[in-house]
């Protein structure tokens, strides 16, 4: 592993949380659309992680409502849940979560459904008896960013027989989030031309969440180069540590497969004369 600076600052207190997927035909029916039990699932799963994020303890989900379908979600779609709390007890906290369906191809995006998960603390240790959450603040707000970033939890299925994540998964995130950040910056199919170097600093237990942040750094004629890192968080404790690092050139697409030129002549022209 390399050495580099490993620590991370620690999630936002009651910040938004993202998890960020692709509709793939193994998650669809017969109609080519999201299974509904397939979308729920990811929703309880983002309220779960930010539930944690905010009371750093044991949490089960005790009922969730007002849950409609209003659009389905496609394959291909890239699908973004939002989880954020909205009301604390003593032990209780309601988290809204949002579903938003985006296309690919010009970047077209639709709520899907919306929904309140009520999620209940199961604390743990000599100090359970007294355990009450703390209180929820108003959320700061955000610098404004194109980077895209995005949490998931590491499963049994996804790490070696010392309980570590597998190399290959860490990758395949960070590749799936280097997808989502250059397809969405030039609004085109992109694919994977080469991976220019991948530093690993640290193991990732299972449990723990993983967070990709990925951004632009350059673009030329149809190729980008994406930035990556992925930082490992426990989930009891709120430790983050950077992970890896990588980069990731990424090339748009025609519908023939060809590299494409991500912006058209006309408006590259217009931008080099300082046109709007």
């Amino acid at each position: 592993m390399t050495e580099i600076a490993t620590i991370e600052k620690p999630a936002q207190h009651g910040a938004t949380t993202r998890l960020i997927d692709i509709v793939f035909p193994g998650d669809t029916n017969h109609h080519g659309t999201l299974f509904a039990g397939t979308g729920l699932a990811l929703m309880d799963r983002v309220a779960f992680i930010a539930a944690t994020r905010f009371g750093r303890t044991p949490f089960v989900t005790a009922s969730c409502e007002r849950i409609d379908f209003r659009q389905p979600a496609r394959i291909g779609h890239i699908v973004e849940f939002t989880a954020r709390p909205v009301k604390a007890g003593r032990r209780s906290l309601a988290v809204e979560v949002e579903m938003v369906a985006e296309t690919i191809i010009g970047r077209q995006r639709h709520t899907c459904t919306r929904g309140i998960f009520h999620m209940v603390a199961i604390p743990e240790g000599e100090d359970a008896a007294s355990y009450v959450l703390p209180e929820l603040l108003t959320e700061e707000t955000p610098d404004p960013s194109d980077a895209v970033t995005m949490v998931e939890i590491v499963f049994p299925d996804q790490a070696n027989s010392a309980g570590r994540m597998f190399g290959g998964e860490a990758i395949a995130y960070m590749t799936k989030a280097a997808f989502v950040a250059a397809s969405r910056y030039c609004g085109k199919l992109v694919v994977l031309a080469s991976s220019k170097r991948i530093d690993f600093a640290r193991a990732i237990e299972i449990g723990e969440i993983v967070e990709a942040q990925a951004s632009v750094e350059r673009v030329g004629r149809s190729s980008m180069s994406i930035q990556t890192k992925l930082c490992s968080e426990n989930l009891l404790t709120g430790e983050r540590h950077i992970t890896a690092t990588g980069h990731f050139t990424m090339v748009a697409v025609d519908k023939d497969h060809r590299p494409a030129p991500i912006r058209d002549p006309a408006e590259a022209f217009s931008l080099e004369k300082g046109g709007a």
